[in-house]
């Protein structure tokens, strides 16, 4: 496992290496500011001296710093932690694999290889996002569920251990807080009387609450709510994809996460959907199984990951990016649809093992490949989006960098990497930083109107994006446009850099 965990991230990296390491995302370089101004000054800032309650993920934040500290390239500090995370999930997953199907465990190194060789997972691992940090931890809350309920009854320690780490697994994303009411609705259903049950619920959430409240504090104190703000600002943001039919969310951020390709030209397929037949007979076995217990030791992960997808489809219906958000559940599709899978091979080849022997050498050979491949198209999709960010988004921040005062404030719906290299102040057009703008984004009419009576003196945008009525306004002057290539050969429009100058 951990040799292929090490060819798969070297592919990645190697091929992004011909051009120009980097992140695929510009939430990374958020990330990597907050980091950053976290280790210069001991505050959580995205801005030098203006806090904001704009990190979902506060512990991957300190796990940055914890870089700069040390003074590592920030580059390799992420990637070893992405990479540290991807054995994490793949260990986990053999020891979630070894409880769940212990009289197939001798396949535990299955679960794992193809774990660590599923593509979005290592494109999650050298994102520098939370993302595979996030599915780790909930991996490994999960085993330890499983591993509780092997053992019953639960012990007070094994139940606070539960819940200090379902409290951590919200630090690193809030979507974390689907899986802790899992596991409290677990604890409560497992045999005991009704005081037993009380104190050993009691004991999960109070547990849970105490690495939560100085981070509820502290966005209560600076934004006056206890989530922070990009919780609510691409709620906001994404008002007409939640005017959708439900049901049509659904099923498309569930397609997506089952492996199905994202939209937009970097969407590519993923492997583990040839496992969606595996899964199914996984699931089913789940519900047949013998007693209440051992069906609802088999079913928790199953309704987080389908409860991950309602979520979402609920709050946050959107694809793109490889459906980044989704990715945290794909390992438990993966390891269901493998245990699904081997069991139907494993009973027919026992009923008719002189015939079921070619059949089942070749679905091996042939998932081989196919995994292979799509390792390969994702190793080329990850340095795609690489290019483009380092294309556009670093290059812009390093035109303001070079080319405005250090006063300047900038308007900009992406301040990822502007944050991090131009270092300016900056209106945060998507909400994150800037709540007031929060209100605004569902009127194209009055976020205009707020640019225009601000004091910003820059607006960085792309042409086609909401704010090109500002962009065509005499007042407003063309400085920098990208021009990079590969954006516009893929139909996208390159983003520029516009001078504010008043009316």
């Amino acid at each position: 496992m951990f040799l292929a965990a090490g060819i798969g991230l070297a592919l990645f990296l190697g091929v992004t290496a011909q051009d120009k390491l980097g992140f695929p995302l510009d939430d990374a370089w958020i990330h990597q500011t907050y980091a950053r101004n976290l280790a210069r000054n001991g505050r959580l800032e995205f801005t030098p001296g203006v806090s904001s309650a704009g990190s979902t993920a506060p512990l991957w934040t300190i796990l940055l710093a914890l870089g700069y500290l040390l003074r590592l390239p920030y580059l390799l500090w992420a990637y070893l932690l992405g990479s540290l995370s991807l054995i994490w999930l793949g260990w986990t997953g053999m020891r979630l694999w070894r409880t769940l199907w212990p009289q197939k465990a001798a396949y535990d190194w299955l679960a794992g290889i193809v774990l660590v060789l599923t593509w979005p997972l290592i494109w999650a691992a050298t994102s520098g996002m939370e993302t595979l940090f996030f599915a780790a931890m909930g991996m490994q809350l999960a085993t330890w569920y499983a591993e509780m309920v092997q053992n019953a009854p639960p012990t007070v320690q094994n139940i606070a251990r539960l819940g200090i780490f379902a409290g951590l697994l919200i630090l690193i994303r809030p979507d974390g807080l689907g899986l802790l009411l899992l596991l409290v609705a677990g604890v409560l259903l497992l045999p005991a009387t009704g005081t037993e049950r009380l104190r050993r619920g009691g004991v999960l959430l109070g547990t849970a609450v105490l690495p939560l409240i100085p981070y509820f504090i502290f966005n209560f104190y600076t934004s006056g709510t206890v989530w922070p703000n990009t919780l609510y600002a691409k709620q906001v943001e994404y008002a007409a994809v939640l005017a959708q039919p439900f049901i049509a969310r659904f099923t498309q951020l569930l397609y997506l996460s089952l492996g199905g390709p994202a939209s937009g030209w970097r969407g590519v397929s993923s492997p583990h959907l040839l496992l969606l037949p595996g899964l199914v007979v996984a699931a089913w076995h789940a519900i047949k199984a013998d007693w209440a217990q051992r069906r609802l030791l088999y079913l928790l992960p199953l309704f987080w990951a389908g409860g991950h997808v309602l979520l979402y489809a609920w709050r946050l219906p959107v694809t793109f990016q490889h459906g980044r958000y989704l990715i945290p559940i794909m390992p438990i599709w993966v390891l269901y649809g493998l245990a699904g899978w081997v069991l139907v091979l494993l009973y027919s080849s026992s009923e008719n093992p002189r015939t079921l022997w070619l059949v089942q050498q070749v679905a091996r050979l042939s998932f081989t490949i196919i995994l292979l491949f799509f390792l390969l198209q994702g190793a080329f999709a990850f340095a795609a989006d690489v290019a483009i960010v380092e294309g556009e988004m670093v290059a812009v921040a390093g035109w303001l960098a070079t080319n405005t005062p250090p006063d300047a404030l900038i308007a900009s719906h992406d301040i990822g990497a502007i944050g991090y290299f131009a270092e300016r102040p900056i209106l945060d057009l998507a909400g994150l930083i800037s709540p007031e703008v929060i209100p605004l984004l569902e009127s194209e009419d009055a976020l205009i109107h707020y640019i225009l009576s601000s004091d910003a003196q820059y607006l960085v945008t792309a042409p086609g994006w909401p704010y090109t009525q500002i962009a065509n306004q005499p007042t407003t002057v063309l400085r920098f446009s990208t021009d990079f290539a590969l954006t516009t050969e893929q139909g996208l429009n390159n983003m520029a850099v516009y001078q504010l100058m008043g009316p």
